[in-house]
């Protein structure tokens, strides 16, 4: 699931703290489309680098300083008294975008944490609450430094180093659409083809960010009782639950920062990217169903198993999906791609309201409204 785990730390300098940093400078950009041009407001920063703990390669490390800018790629502003209006993403940039993430895949293996950060974006979502963007969901807000300091999203502001410059390139790509992209074309890798959609409008202002405590925990008393609570809170169901659990077979935990598993593993030391953490797969760059075998099996001490990872072989329900998915790999594919567009649709408010069709892959079959009320 990648809730846990990331590849990438960033501290800045021991003289300089968080709250010395100032905000950055906000420039509107007319970002035109075949129907209209619209104007967004951008929020500029000058380029950030990340720590040498990053798994950038040791001869690039060299020039990866913490910048003044670099804790939170876009700082907390106040709201401005100006409304304002995200513009949905323009498709040819969003094709574009999807081949430089290709190539930072390639480069940085940094797969798992940009799982992780289309999760964490849309996470959040309330199936309770009609108003956008209060209900939370695919809106862009992860990007606000309020939000980035809630513990399940810790080490977070590493992927939004990594996209920030593809983000500069293509500014007619919200976030919530680039958080979303990166997320789908990481598990594209080597997993399925995800029938996503675009079109996903930012939310504007560090208020519009949710509460803490919508994502799932890692050891609950209760693990199947807190998975069920969180992603029933979603509208999800325990066929998706454990799907998506599936893309634990991507990552790694540390326990510098989620307190879960071991300093290293076989595994884990040599990297790739920097070396540490404890696994739940021995190939954890590689997508498969590996991940349910290795917990059924637990045949291995240098392989992570959470709680909540324990619980998809021990209740039930999520047994016979945990069971299945371990045999068929086939079948993991299928019901992980559904599972994971559904997610990373979430609470989006879509402009155009049916969204954006990359591929012919057709995107997930929903009705806007299921995820958008339209209510703003």
């Amino acid at each position: 699931m990648a809730l846990y785990s990331s590849n990438l730390t960033l501290s800045p300098p021991k003289s300089q703290s968080m709250a010395s940093l100032r905000g950055t400078a906000a420039t509107a950009r007319l970002i035109h489309s075949a129907s209209r041009a619209r104007l967004s407001l951008y929020s500029a920063s000058s380029s950030l680098c990340l720590s040498s703990s990053s798994s950038y390669s040791p001869s690039s490390l060299k020039c990866l300083q913490f910048s003044p800018l670099a804790p939170h790629i876009f700082k907390d502003q106040k709201r401005s008294s100006v409304s304002t209006a995200a513009a949905a993403s323009d498709p040819a940039q969003l094709k574009s975008a999807r081949e430089d993430i290709k190539e930072l895949l390639k480069s940085k293996s940094c797969h798992p944490i940009l799982v992780r950060l289309g999760w964490h974006d849309s996470g959040t979502y309330n199936k309770n609450i009609e108003e956008w963007p209060r209900r939370g969901g695919a809106n862009g807000s992860l990007r606000f430094d309020i939000e980035l300091k809630h513990a399940a999203n810790a080490g977070l502001v590493n992927a939004l180093n990594l996209i920030k410059p593809i983000k500069d390139k293509y500014s007619g790509v919200t976030f919530a659409d680039l958080f979303q992209l990166a997320s789908a074309t990481a598990i594209e890798a080597g997993g399925p083809k995800i029938p996503m959609k675009y079109g996903r409008v930012d939310v504007s202002a560090p208020a519009d960010c949710p509460e803490e405590g919508r994502l799932p925990a890692a050891g609950p008393p209760k693990p199947a009782d807190h998975l069920r609570e969180v992603f029933y809170r979603m509208g999800l169901n325990d066929r998706e639950i454990v799907a998506l659990s599936g893309a634990h077979t991507l990552g790694r935990s540390r326990p510098e920062r989620s307190g879960w598993g071991k300093p290293e593993t076989k595994y884990t030391k040599n990297g790739p990217g920097a070396p540490g953490g404890q696994s739940w797969t021995a190939k954890w760059l590689k997508f498969d169903n590996s991940y349910f075998k290795d917990i059924k099996e637990r045949k291995d001490d240098d392989l992570l198993v959470l709680p909540t990872d324990a619980a998809l072989f021990e209740d039930p329900s999520f047994k016979v999906y945990a069971e299945k998915y371990a045999e068929d790999q086939e079948a993991f594919f299928k019901d992980y791609a559904e599972a994971h567009a559904k997610l990373s649709n979430l609470g989006a408010k879509f402009d155009p309201q049916e969204g954006i069709v990359l591929d012919d892959v057709a995107g997930e079959k929903f009705t806007a409204a299921n995820y958008s009320s339209g209510k703003d």
